[in-house]
């Protein structure tokens, strides 16, 4: 999958979260993307973080990815 499908899907959880005090949302969206996406999806949208090819991933996408082991 490309990045940029990886961001938007990112984004999407992340925005049906938006009403969540951020501590409970950053938390919801990191179980989400444990739960639902493959290793290798997570493992992807890791790098592209790490390396600087992230742009337009939301913040609360951005924080709650920190929260998940690589």
């Amino acid at each position: 999958m490309n990045t940029e499908t990886l961001i938007r899907m990112a984004n999407q959880i992340a925005a049906n979260f938006h009403a969540y005090p951020e501590d409970e949302a950053l938390e919801a969206i990191a179980n989400h993307l444990r739960q639902f996406w493959e290793p290798r999806m997570r493992a992807d949208l890791q790098a592209a973080v790490a390396e600087g090819r992230a742009d337009g991933l939301a913040q609360p996408a951005r924080d709650a990815l920190a929260l998940i082991d690589p």
